[in-house]
């Protein structure tokens, strides 16, 4: 049911309105032209599978284990059950963006569909849908129905939206046929559920259930502002916690599978961390904003570039940056070869890099045996060893990492609390290079402030690391 690549190649023609809402309004009762303006490029989406299954057990409670035992039927063989082929349905919704029939929608609603047949909003047309292509990393995917007339609906910019707006979901929730409920904008930049790859969601309280998801999330002037997505619910219906993928990365993701079936992110070969407070004043910065280079991938971008570890990622491209997960999407949203422009804070000094991004689908020694234990100060608890050989096989620590690595850590110790393990390596403190067990403990034991701040690497990759006399 894909479509074939060479039929995809024109691009899509979405219709797009940046201008501003009058937040300044009087209370409407009525919002029929909003829904009259976006109901209408809202459709059903219905799928089926076909998928491998068994057979009912032509024997009465054949399915009983004490009934088996009685036949002497052995547990997981029952009689007269042979293998037979069933079709799974699926519904969902989609949301027509361009005249020529392009719909967009969730890959969860369509992943796995031997058939997707797609009915417009008055339930009276349907069509058989190809897929142009999905991105399970935003859990996105696009549609194309043969087709043209069709009144796609007008995109938003989802940077513009504020907590508080007014919003409207539209959408097939349990298979009822188009329902509009009606809510506000509840948060922004929502994040760390694990759902996806990227994660920026819109939180509405606009009551979402299951069948909703694909559909459309739309503000007062009725333009997309974002693809209702999933819910957060203990009951499995609405509990006013829906998300939406914003239409800004919705259209980023819509361009690229049409132009290509599938979609390419930049990168900048970098692991980067949040600037919390700690970090913050560990770094001497004025506000806790920005992301915090742990480390930079050997022969990256970034370190073509000049990045290096310690640096504060503040800009990107012109825009600010806000912490860990802004940088990342910032970066995933611009296409592999662009120049960019990196702002970035060193030693309290604006510098700015220019870094050609490259493809986030390519990717993706010190000796002796010296080891002493931290009695005093801020790494009390805490023992570190040379980076032996043996240890660097102990641990799975790779040759091009140096430091001290940590061998055992008091669980009642400031290094517990912030989370350090065995096999850590300490590579610097007070942003000073570590090259044995005997330099950290010189490190710690000149440093005269009420907290450490350690970069260490972990199995995971490097972070920074705060000690503090009160943890």
């Amino acid at each position: 049911i894909y479509l074939k690549a060479k039929e995809a190649r024109k691009a899509a023609e979405v219709t797009v309105d940046r201008s501003m809402l009058d937040r300044t309004s009087g209370i409407q009762v009525s919002y029929k032209s909003v829904v009259d303006k976006a109901a209408p490029s809202v459709v059903y989406i219905n799928t089926s599978q076909t998928v491998e299954g068994r057979q009912e057990s032509l024997m009465p409670f054949g399915d009983d284990p004490i009934f088996r035992r009685f036949f002497g039927v052995p547990d997981g063989q029952l009689p007269n059950r042979p293998q037979h082929q069933e079709k799974r349905q699926g519904l969902g919704s989609g949301v027509i963006v361009s005249e020529d029939g392009y719909i967009l929608t969730n890959t969860h609603v369509v992943k796995g569909a031997d058939e997707i047949e797609v009915v417009l909003a008055d339930g009276k047309k349907h069509y058989d849908a190809s897929l142009v292509g999905t991105d399970p990393q935003t859990d996105l995917a696009v549609l194309k129905i043969d087709t043209t007339g069709l009144k796609p609906i007008t995109l938003a910019d989802s940077n513009t939206v504020e907590v508080g707006d007014v919003a409207f979901a539209i959408g097939n929730p349990l298979g009822v046929g188009q329902s509009v409920t009606m809510g506000i904008v509840s948060a922004k930049g929502r994040s760390g559920f694990g759902m996806t790859d990227y994660e920026d969601f819109i939180q509405t309280d606009a009551s979402i259930n299951p069948g909703n998801s694909g559909g459309a999330l739309v503000d007062g002037k009725g333009r997309l502002i974002g693809i209702n997505t999933f819910i957060v619910s203990r009951s499995g219906g609405n509990q006013g916690l829906g998300f939406a993928i914003p239409s800004n990365l919705a259209r980023q993701v819509l361009d690229q599978l049409v132009a290509d079936g599938k979609v390419s992110r930049g990168l900048l070969g970098v692991m980067i961390q949040s600037v919390d407070e700690d970090l913050a004043q560990a770094f001497g910065l004025k506000e806790a904003k920005g992301a915090v280079v742990s480390e930079v991938t050997k022969d990256s971008p970034a370190e073509k570039a000049g990045v290096l570890a310690g640096d504060i990622v503040v800009g990107f491209n012109g825009r600010d940056v806000e912490d860990h997960d802004d940088l990342r999407l910032k970066v995933a949203g611009t296409a592999p070869g662009t120049k960019a422009k990196l702002k970035v804070l060193r030693d309290g000094k604006e510098k700015e890099f220019e870094v050609t991004l490259g493809s986030l689908d390519g990717q993706v020694a010190s000796t002796g045996g010296s080891a002493w234990g931290g009695e005093t100060g801020l790494l009390e608890g805490l023992e570190v060893e040379d980076l032996t050989p043996e240890l660097r096989g102990r641990y799975s620590i790779p040759s091009n990492v140096e430091g001290a690595v940590v061998t055992n850590v008091d669980p009642d110790s400031p290094s517990a609390e912030a989370g350090l393990k065995a096999g850590n390596v300490i590579s610097s403190i007070d942003r000073k290079k570590v090259g044995s067990a005997e330099g950290a403990r010189s490190l710690a034991l000149k440093a005269k402030q009420d907290r450490l701040l350690l970069h260490v690497r972990t199995s995971q990759g490097s972070k920074y690391v705060i000690l503090k006399k009160d943890s």
